[in-house]
């Protein structure tokens, strides 16, 4: 059993209507308040999970007391466990030979495409990274063969497309695996690991 059958994410553009929002939701229904603070470009996330019917009543109070400063949001009434997962920062390695990557400036929409692709191909979620210290947007990343990844970067894109919201993807064939080495540490620059070809020599890759 699913320890949060449904989440809510609310995307908004600034940090006093953000706490507004997560403490009327929490009021409203019995939901868990998993997260809730600060990204890049002063948006403000609340993430909440709980039963189907909590998160929606929830969500429909944070929208209604968002009013324009929301900017972008998503209810996820059956939502994949590992969508939850990354969520909270539970990160996997490359396993796979082939990596996606889906990258919107939408958060709630990132989220939603990363559900919808797990649901609809067989791949696995690597990492989830919401806003800090990358401008405000979101980017997922899957693994898995081939034309599993191709199908859920078509599911994610057309998700994407359907809510008006542009997306940068591509998807790499066979990974190589310094690369490899530098998604699993997580893709931010100043904390990449500098890692070793089989001759010794320093790999740069990432």
């Amino acid at each position: 059993m699913k320890a949060y059958p449904a989440i809510a994410l609310l995307e908004l553009n600034n940090i006093a209507d953000g706490i507004r929002v997560g403490d009327g939701m929490a009021k409203k229904a019995p939901i868990q308040v998993l997260r809730s603070g600060t990204v890049s470009h002063g948006k403000f996330l609340v993430l909440v999970g709980g039963t189907v019917a909590s998160v929606e009543e929830a969500f429909q109070e944070g929208v209604r007391l968002a009013g324009t400063a929301l900017l972008d949001c998503l209810d996820l009434p059956d939502v994949h466990h590992r969508v939850v997962e990354v969520l909270l920062g539970h990160s996997i390695p490359v396993s796979e030979e082939a990596v996606g990557i889906l990258e919107t400036p939408s958060i709630a929409t990132t989220v939603e495409a990363a559900d919808v692709a797990i649901k609809g191909a067989q791949v696995e979620i690597l990492s989830l990274r919401l806003g800090d210290g990358f401008g405000g947007k979101g980017y997922v990343l899957f693994n898995g063969r081939v034309e599993d990844v191709q199908a859920a970067i078509e599911l994610a894109c057309a998700l994407a497309n359907r809510k008006n919201v542009t997306a940068c993807t591509q998807i790499i064939p066979r990974i190589h695996e310094g690369m490899a080495r530098q998604i699993d540490a997580g893709l931010r620059f100043a904390q990449a690991p500098e890692t070793q070809l089989p001759d010794g020599e320093s790999d740069v890759t990432g």
